[in-house]
């Protein structure tokens, strides 16, 4: 990856892993925005997109995505909320329709066309295969260790932050599966592996700031 030209960063990364922090920590470092499911998710229901909508933004202004960003609480509220909630140990996971995906697959590119990012996702490694100057990275770690994060972040109990895992684990695996026709275990898919265990978020960032160079 060539940090003096326009890139792109992808991270997936298991629940209870730390990566959504890591992905925040290295876009910080880096001196770009960072982006998750949520934001994206927010911004199409805020201004109704879809994909004809996005078509005739794109056929009025090349940059597009500028002018919306100017007017979206980009980094703000928006950026924490999750796209699960979680209820006494009980996991509501919003569905996506092959629309949205499609929907949502074109702010990425939107985003990704007019500046460098680091996007957080189930599916950015596969909607970018092709960018020429993108870094796909996976952060995985055990279950004890997610279990144990899960347990501090979420206040549940062991077996609540296990069951909660377990369901966002074969959401993500089947979301990735439907639209991409692989396995988001696939190390094929990602430049760098990480696992976070006995590891720092700034570790991390650190180890992928090394790759980088």
């Amino acid at each position: 990856m060539n940090k003096n030209e326009k890139y792109v960063i992808t991270i997936n990364r298991e629940l209870g892993s730390g990566g959504r922090t890591v992905g925040l920590k290295l876009a910080e470092k880096l001196g770009v925005q960072f982006y998750d499911k949520a934001v994206v998710k927010a911004i199409e229901e805020k201004y109704n997109l879809n994909v004809e909508e996005i078509e005739k933004l794109k056929g009025k202004k090349h940059n597009w995505w500028s002018d919306l960003k100017r007017v979206v609480s980009v980094g703000g509220g928006i950026m924490g909320a999750p796209y699960y909630s979680v209820s006494e140990g009980e996991v509501t996971v919003k569905t996506t329709t092959d629309e949205m995906f499609k929907t949502e697959t074109q702010i990425l590119k939107g985003i990704a066309e007019e500046e460098s990012c680091v996007l957080a996702g189930r599916s950015g490694f596969f909607v970018f295969r092709d960018h020429p100057n993108h870094l796909s990275i996976l952060i995985q770690a055990s279950m004890e260790s997610r279990i144990k994060r899960l347990m501090g972040k979420q206040n549940l109990s062991e077996e609540e932050a296990r069951k909660t895992i377990n369901k966002v684990d074969e959401m993500r695996e089947n979301y990735v599966n439907r639209y991409t026709g692989t396995s988001r275990y696939d190390t094929r898919n990602y430049d760098i592996v990480l696992r976070a265990d006995g590891k720092t978020e700034d570790e991390l960032v650190d180890i992928i700031m090394q790759y980088i160079g």
